[in-house]
């Protein structure tokens, strides 16, 4: 079976609001390969990127201005062509509650920070189902 990176070029919705974080999430992605990337600084703006594009996955902090994570997560899973794609939660909200929470709304993954690049890498292969 071929890898997905080798089939087409993956294409990662990257929303925190820190630029710090959204570039060290982007340096690690960077590892994948034929990878393009995409930033919003917020959930609003995430939304705004995500319906005008088509996503692979997306990653998204939870604390953000205008809108959280959690209803940016919410908003994408509103669209039933949506219920499979891959969001991947990167947080520094540590509590049980709070995994739980993003995980009911359909986060696929929770990671929270301070994360390793390594750690982005493998949730993101995983769920991509790369070699």
């Amino acid at each position: 079976m071929l890898a997905y990176a080798a089939m087409k070029q993956i294409r990662a919705l990257v929303v925190d609001d820190s630029q710090a974080m959204r570039r060290s999430i982007m340096y690690a992605l960077q590892r994948i390969g034929d990878i393009v990337c995409v930033e919003a600084q917020d959930g609003a703006e995430g939304l705004r990127k995500f319906t005008a594009g088509k996503f692979d996955i997306v990653l998204t902090d939870i604390n953000m201005p205008l809108m959280d994570g959690l209803k940016l997560i919410g908003q994408i899973r509103l669209d039933p062509a949506q219920k499979s794609l891959p969001i991947v939660v990167i947080t520094t909200e540590a509590a049980d509650a709070d995994r739980a929470r993003a995980m009911t709304l359909g986060a696929s993954a929770y990671l929270v920070k301070p994360i390793k690049a390594q750690s982005v890498l493998d949730t993101v292969k995983e769920l991509l189902h790369l070699e």
